[in-house]
């Protein structure tokens, strides 16, 4: 693939946070994102890993992008650990590949976007996250369309306890994937 081509086909963009997810989806032509939904994060069930895994059956994506929250400087924090097992789990429940792409300041930029469009307040809090994943995803799709390569890096699937959440090293239900317990050591 050369610069200016890209693959055709849906691609899902996700902004995973603590409470609320962001979903957006692009066009099939893969030029445009536009927001789909909010949903509540939810890690004892995984129903909102569920949603996602439904809307790439629905839209027929070929692939799926969760945003790498690093620093400025480019280091992974505990956020950035959180996505990392989010979209390995999401990676398990998928036939599509799972990608991750880096997300520096897409919240600060869905911010500053819906603040110039006169949303306040609460208002924001609705859709920051869809709007989030809007910015990654387009991010991503301008990012293949300039270099012809897919974005991100590969995601490999992450074991996760029957109602969806992960578990740490030694199988048992966490909330982070051992990311704890591994900092603890």
């Amino acid at each position: 693939m050369t610069p200016d081509e890209v693959r055709r086909g849906v691609r899902l963009g996700v902004d995973v946070g603590s409470v609320r997810v962001g979903l957006a989806a692009s066009d099939p032509s893969a030029l445009l994102a536009s927001p789909v939904e909010t949903l509540r994060r939810d890690v004892r069930d995984g129903t909102d890993l569920a949603r996602i895994a439904d809307e790439v059956a629905e839209r027929a994506a070929i692939e799926v992008l969760v945003g790498l929250p690093r620093s400025l400087s480019g280091r992974e924090g505990p956020a950035a650990e959180a996505a990392r097992t989010y979209a390995g789990q999401l990676a398990a429940r998928l036939d599509v590949p799972v990608r991750l792409v880096d997300e520096r300041l897409s919240t600060v930029a869905a911010h500053r976007s819906l603040r110039s469009s006169g949303v306040k307040g609460r208002k924001q809090r609705a859709v920051v996250d869809q709007v989030a994943a809007v910015v990654l995803l387009q991010a991503a799709l301008d990012t293949e369309r300039s270099t012809g390569q897919a974005p991100g890096e590969l995601v490999l699937p992450v074991p996760s306890e029957p109602g969806g959440g992960p578990v740490d090293h030694d199988g048992r239900p966490t909330a982070t994937g051992g990311a704890d317990r591994d900092a603890e050591r």
